[in-house]
Parts: C-alpha cells; sequence; structure tokens
C-alpha cells in the first residue's frame, strides 16, 4: 500500500485563517445583546450566525483542504461536501440555543463547546469523506488527539467569548475561535494518511482546486458581511439618540436663562425583561446591579434577571435610595450583603445571592461602601 506525501500551499493555509476569524467574528457579533431582544429576533440572529459560524467553520475547512497537495489529482464529491457543511452549520445552532436559551452557567458554556467541538470534527471527517481518487486513513491515536483538542479549545473560546460579552471579549473570543478551528484541522490532519485509488476514468471537476479555494473565500466573506450588516438593523439606539431633537425644529433657550434642569423621578420599582413582558422588582429585592454592555442585570433571591436600564441610569434613578455604587460595573444593596473584605486598597462585598457570590469595591468606593456598611 502505497502512502502519499502531501504539502500545503501556504496562501490558501493563511486565507483559511481568516476566514475562521471573520465568521467568528460574524457570528459572536451578531449574538450580542440577544437578551433584550424579542423571541423572533433571537430565532432569526442565531438563524443568521449559525450560518456564518457554521458555514465560516466549513469554508476554513474546505479552503485548508482545498490547499492540500498531493502527487495526484484528487477532487470532492459534491453531495458529500454539502452534507459536511450542513453539518456545520446544524450544530454550532444548536450550541446557540443553548447558550441564548439556556441559563449561562460554567456546564452549559461547556456543553456548547463540546457540541461545537465534536461538530467541528464530525464535519471534518465527512467531509474527508468524499475525497475522490484517494483515500484518507485514520489512526484512533490521530482520532483521539483530535477530539480532546476540538472540545477543549472549543470550550476555551465560547468560556472567553460569553463570558462577559464585551466588545473586547467577542474579539478575544474571536481570536480563540479561530485558533480553534484552524488548529483542530491540521491536528485532524498530521494524523491522516492518504492512500490512492485505482480508477477507469479521468473525469474530475471543472475548475481547479485553488480557483475553487478563491471562490469560497470570497463568499464566505461576502456572506459575513451582508449578515453584519444586516445585524446593525437589530440594535438599539441608545437613548441618548432616540431623544436628541432636530436641529431645525428644537426650541432655543431664551438667552441668559439658564436651562432648568431635568428631574429625575425617583424609581421604587426596577424594571426586567421575562417572556417577552416587562415586569417590576421592588428595590428592596434587589440585592445588586450589574453592567452588561449598554443594559444591566439584576441579582435576586430568585437569580439573575436583564434589566434594559444602562449602569448610569440605574445610579440616576436609584440615587435617592439604599443603592451605592462600588465599582463602575456594580451598585449594590447594603442590606444583602452577607460579609465584607479588605484587601490592601480595595474591598469585596459577599452576597448569599443564586450567582452572585461576591462584588467588587474599587479604591475610590471603599470610603463610602464601608460608611453605609458600619465597618
Amino acid at each position: 500500500m502505497q502512502v502519499l506525501d502531501y504539502t500545503h500551499n501556504q496562501g490558501l493555509v493563511a486565507a483559511s485563517f481568516f476566514v475562521a476569524l471573520v465568521a467568528g467574528f460574524t457570528g459572536l457579533s451578531l449574538t450580542k445583546g440577544l437578551s433584550a431582544r424579542s423571541f423572533a429576533q433571537r430565532k432569526l440572529a442565531i438563524a443568521l450566525s449559525s450560518v456564518a459560524l457554521g458555514g465560516g467553520i466549513w469554508s476554513m475547512h474546505f479552503v485548508a483542504m482545498l490547499g492540500l497537495q498531493l502527487p495526484i489529482q484528487f477532487y470532492y464529491d459534491s453531495a458529500v461536501t454539502l452534507a459536511s457543511a450542513l453539518v456545520a452549520i446544524l450544530v454550532v445552532g444548536v450550541a446557540l440555543l443553548i447558550l441564548h436559551f439556556w441559563q449561562r452557567t460554567r456546564m452549559t458554556l461547556a456543553l456548547a463547546g463540546t457540541t461545537v467541538g465534536l461538530g467541528v470534527l464530525a464535519m471534518h471527517y465527512i467531509g474527508m469523506a468524499g475525497l475522490e481518487l484517494c483515500r484518507a486513513l485514520y489512526t484512533p491515536g490521530g482520532i483521539a488527539m483530535a477530539v480532546a483538542a476540538s472540545c477543549v479549545l472549543n470550550i476555551a473560546a465560547f468560556s472567553i467569548a460569553y463570558g462577559e460579552r464585551s466588545h473586547r471579549n467577542i474579539l478575544l473570543g474571536t481570536a480563540g475561535f479561530g485558533l480553534a478551528v484552524f488548529t483542530v484541522h491540521f491536528i485532524a490532519i498530521a494524523g491522516t494518511s492518504f492512500i490512492p485509488l485505482e480508477v477507469t476514468s479521468q473525469v474530475g471537476p471543472l475548475i481547479g482546486n485553488e480557483t475553487l479555494a478563491i471562490g469560497v473565500v470570497l463568499t464566505s466573506f461576502a456572506l459575513c458581511g451582508a449578515f453584519l450588516l444586516t445585524g446593525v438593523t437589530f440594535l438599539k439606539p441608545s437613548p441618548a439618540v432616540l431623544e436628541q431633537p432636530n436641529a431645525d425644529t428644537a426650541p432655543q433657550p431664551a438667552a441668559n436663562v439658564e436651562p432648568e434642569a431635568e428631574a429625575v423621578p425617583v424609581s421604587r420599582q426596577i424594571p426586567y425583561e421575562q417572556e417577552g413582558r416587562t415586569q417590576f422588582f421592588s428595590t428592596d429585592a434587589v440585592a445588586a446591579i450589574r453592567a452588561e454592555g449598554h443594559y444591566t442585570h439584576l441579582y435576586t433571591a430568585s437569580g439573575q434577571h436583564f434589566c434594559s436600564w444602562s449602569i448610569t441610569e440605574a445610579e440616576r434613578r436609584l440615587a435617592q435610595t439604599d443603592f451605592i455604587k462600588t465599582h463602575r460595573s456594580y451598585l449594590i444593596n447594603p442590606a444583602h450583603v452577607s460579609g465584607f473584605e479588605r484587601l490592601k486598597d480595595n474591598g469585596v462585598c459577599h452576597f448569599d445571592i443564586p450567582g452572585l457570590a461576591k462584588v467588587p469595591v474599587s479604591r475610590s468606593r471603599l470610603k463610602d461602601v464601608r460608611a453605609a456598611l458600619g465597618v
């Protein structure tokens, strides 16, 4: 049995990595802030993200495989190749549904990462089964190493991207995701050998591998770009933009008259979203409020809840209540604090609340927090 030597087209290898990065950024960006949207918008965003992310995974692997150079002619069965792409989109969709319709915990992050990790390899090996004129051979050790690497790397990528849904974490998650799918492909290839098959005809594709790879890369970039532009329509404008008056029609203040300061109503209830409805907690029931991008999360005895207020708006509306700011991202209700810990020039407030063990206290807020707690 003759085992074929192989090399890679370095240009297509680099292109495959950039495809993975673009797809990762598109998918992770489209899913940012989904908890603030309706069920219909969430489902549509997840569908678009699944196509972008899953299609990007498949495109990265396919472009890298088109960059594979063997001493014989080879090509791919179109039906098997299409099936591998559908598998990638499906498993990514399942992972995103887990992340956005279940309570997000370390367990769900691990489950989503494992789902994508196994799906990536299923897509890879299904795609390899579509090879014509040669056959891929695998070793149990090579498959086991690819499975372990795929699951670990994808869990890490999702943990970074979904640990905190900030722009920074999306960029870090994009890099992690791109490295994960790129690395897994070449780990799987390293555990693969190729042998030629005897054929009676030399009928092959009408276009070469390099031309096909360029087409896949351009199509992937175009789809990701279109989805990113589509996703912009889901973004909720900030209140300042919505309330900004037209310069031509807005009334102008009279000369030498100080504009009257806008009165901020004191809130005794805090809104949160659940099952498509806005509901309310009394301020006494809320232990802490944490910033999450342009929105916030409330922590109560019943768990974590999404609030449409920004941390700045929450601070303004709760200024005359017992809430105090401990950190740029946190407001707390001192009545719910179960313990306080001094750490050099800052501190930590401890809570017995589901999903909220402790809240940081910054140096500039330490004095006010200690005074409110009486320590």
